[in-house]
C-alpha cells in the first residue's frame, strides 16, 4: 500500500480526490457503513455463505475493471 500511495502521490493522481470531495465523502461513508454491517453479519450469517458471496463480489468487480475502457 505504501508503494502504491507513493507512486500515485508523485504523479498527482490524488488531485482528482480534491476536486471531487462530495464523491470521496460518499464513498468513505459507504465503506464505514458497509464495514459495520459486515461486522454485525459475521455472528449471524454462516461463513459458508459469506465467503462465496465475497468471492462473487470480487469476481464481478474484477470483471468490471477488466472490461473498463
Amino acid at each position: 500500500m505504501l508503494v502504491g500511495f507513493t507512486r500515485y502521490s508523485r504523479d498527482q493522481s490524488f488531485s482528482v480526490l480534491g476536486r471531487n470531495k462530495a464523491f470521496l465523502l460518499v464513498m468513505a461513508m459507504g465503506s464505514i457503513v458497509g464495514t459495520f454491517i459486515g461486522g454485525l453479519l459475521l455472528g449471524i450469517v454462516p461463513n459458508t455463505f459469506l465467503l462465496p458471496a465475497l468471492a462473487v463480489i470480487l469476481l464481478i468487480s474484477a470483471l468490471k475493471i477488466w472490461r473498463h475502457q
